[in-house]
């Protein structure tokens, strides 16, 4: 008679102990792997807000957008980040007719609510404030993430 084949219930037990304390190892890996991309998408977006402020502040410099009275800030800054999405004419004798737009949408802040419209997900700062203000403001200078959360290398997100 030839001997029964297969494996013994200790064998699949070990193979299982071990399997499940290599997948244990894999989790935090897999988290702090997810973490990185968010900060990743996070810096990302703040690049693009803040090409497009830039943008939108050299239009009103040379004269291609013009400021609406009682509506736009004195500085050459936009009243608000959706300002950047929507299309205003070309003022400049050579592009009439030409429109431009500096955003296609506001990016969403990776580490805000998910109920609360991309614009509103950011903390903006005016070009009079100080470095630190953090209050709403009557024209967008600069951008930053509301989040309280540190980053993986320990920086505060809403310090990048």
């Amino acid at each position: 008679m030839r001997p029964a084949r297969g494996y013994s219930l200790v064998e699949l037990l070990v193979v299982l102990a071990i399997m499940g304390l290599l997948a244990s190892m894999a989790m935090p890996l897999a988290q702090m792997s997810a973490e990185r991309g968010r900060e990743r998408e996070l810096r990302r977006a703040l690049w693009e807000i803040r090409d497009a402020l830039d943008a939108y502040k050299a239009a009103r410099s040379c004269g291609a957008i013009l400021p609406v009275m009682g509506v736009d800030p004195v500085e050459p800054y936009p009243p608000d980040l959706d300002t950047l999405t929507r299309l205003v004419p070309d003022q400049r004798l050579e592009h009439k007719g030409e429109q431009l737009r500096f955003l296609r949408r506001v990016p969403r802040d990776p580490f805000a609510e998910a109920s609360l419209p991309p614009a509103r997900t950011w903390a903006t700062r005016s070009y009079l404030d100080g470095a630190q203000a953090r209050e709403a403001v009557p024209d967008v200078y600069d951008v930053h993430s509301r989040s309280t959360a540190q980053a993986l290398d320990g920086t505060f997100l809403a310090d990048w």
